[in-house]
């Protein structure tokens, strides 16, 4: 019997994770495409004077599968790091160490600010509930778990800089799913467990771009067809049940039939792309669902080392950038040793007046935030580069759930099209999360090619359970 034809839109962690099962399992012909250069997504990394970096600050948590995990590790070997959490965030002034540990809680943290946490506890104690009329926004139900104080001072200002939108305006459903520490009891667990498992992380020696890069090489080795620079123009559903990718590679427009089509891009962008053209109510629930951008913003430094922290988070909203990450820290000092490089984030979308921005202008941005927040670049600047990130962050504007709801279920009805990962199902999840769906999904496809729809559904079901490892 011959083999399923399955065509994988993205080489981001879901989809590189999927060709990689298949492809070992010998369950079908795959091929990727891929739009950029290189596999990974925003997971990836990328070349800067000597230095490998990331797009932006990430992380192999602990709680990844062990399954995901083991084979990473296989695939890897000693090039997979085992660091220890070391980060600050900025809070009334004072850097607080992060993750979060009691002593410098008690020791750092201005009294004023204990006095409101303890008042919230009480409060909490007693039954009131301030926001009890609307529970189903972002503000509401982490005010609700965390108290008045933590969500004033640290959760609703950084969420308005990293979402552009006000947490009144935001789902509940996002501080379920972003927010892992969404109660007072959670975070005192999490300040007590930090030594047994969340104090640490891992990493791969030559930038967290290598995981991905490791899965392709495998499932390239196993059969599966990796084509980088390759953007989908339109997925076209013939009357017989077959799909037809077409998309950009070298200047051509390219066209490969397939059985199934398994998509990670985002799912405004399939949708666009689907012929027969969507039903109109479709587009316009399409057009509904947005993402909010982002700007990495590189700073090249003619110093070994700018601090002994891997990442500062700055949630005041007078600092445009949401956190500063410095790779050598991640990596065991990779790279010239007489040089560093630095990596801000700023979110912001491609209707803002940020995001046409020059180098330089970004570059003085970042100078005069970190000047501001008492940690000033003294090493000369010998380089700027950016990278602009379109669908950085999934943004969960109350409601949003009807109108993606809608996508899936309509979606979820075509034959042979299969969604999954963090772009194409909405969800601001880990690289664990996105691998261990592409997993999943290999799992759904027996050896005779038949993909069984209701042990996906129930994977499904699982996905919405994950929360977001900070």
């Amino acid at each position: 019997m011959n083999k399923p034809v399955i065509i994988i839109l993205g080489a981001g962690p879901a989809g590189i994770g999927a060709a990689f099962q298949l492809a070992r399992r010998s369950m079908a012909q795959v091929t990727v495409l891929e739009q950029d250069n290189a596999v990974g997504g925003i997971a990836g990394s990328f070349d800067l004077s000597g230095f490998r970096v990331d797009y932006g600050s990430h992380r192999l948590h602990p709680a990844c599968p062990m399954d995901v995990l083991s084979d990473i590790r296989a695939l890897l070997g000693d090039d997979l790091l085992n660091q220890p959490r070391h980060g600050r965030i900025r809070l009334r002034g004072r850097w607080i160490h992060f993750p979060l540990k009691i002593f410098d809680l008690i020791l750092r943290l201005p009294p004023s600010f204990s006095i409101g946490v303890v008042k919230d506890i009480v409060a909490k104690g007693l039954g009131r509930n301030l926001n009890s009329a609307h529970p189903e926004s972002f503000a509401s139900t982490l005010e609700k778990g965390l108290g008045r104080t933590i969500c004033r001072d640290f959760y609703f200002p950084y969420t308005r800089k990293i979402w552009g939108v006000p947490p009144e305006e935001l789902s509940g459903m996002q501080a379920k799913r972003r927010v892992s520490a969404n109660s007072l009891a959670r975070i005192v667990r999490k300040i007590f467990s930090g030594t047994q498992g969340r104090g640490h992380f891992f990493y791969p020696r030559n930038g967290f771009g290598q995981i991905s890069e490791a899965y392709a090489q495998a499932a390239h080795n196993a059969g599966a067809e990796i084509h980088l620079n390759s953007r989908v123009h339109s997925v076209e559903i013939s009357k017989n049940g077959d799909k037809i990718v077409h998309y950009e590679n070298g200047g051509k427009i390219l066209s490969v039939r397939a059985s199934s089509v398994w998509s990670t891009i985002p799912v405004t962008d399939l949708i666009k792309g689907l012929r027969p053209v969507a039903p109109p109510d479709i587009l316009h629930a399409a057009e509904k669902i947005s993402y909010r951008g982002m700007i990495l913003i590189y700073l090249l430094l003619g110093q070994g080392r700018f601090s002994e922290y891997d990442a500062y988070y700055f949630p005041e909203m007078d600092i445009p950038v949401s956190r500063l990450s410095e790779p050598k820290i991640y990596n065991d000092g990779q790279g010239p040793h007489h040089l560093t490089v630095l990596c801000a984030e700023l979110p912001c979308s491609p209707d803002e007046a940020d995001w046409d921005k020059t180098d330089e202008e970004l570059g003085n941005l970042v100078g005069h935030s970190l000047e501001k927040a008492g940690i000033p670049i003294k090493a000369p600047i010998m380089r700027i580069v950016t990278r602009r990130l379109h669908h950085a962050y999934p943004v969960y504007r109350k409601g949003y759930e009807v109108d993606f709801q809608k996508l899936d279920d309509w979606l979820s009805q075509i034959d042979g099209l299969l969604t999954f990962g963090r772009q194409a199902l909405f969800v601001h999840d880990n690289i664990h999360h996105a691998l261990f769906m592409g997993y999943c999904a290999a799992d759904c496809l027996d050896k005779n090619g038949f993909f069984d729809r209701r042990r996906w559904n129930v994977f499904r079901r699982g996905f919405e359970t994950h929360v977001v490892e900070d």
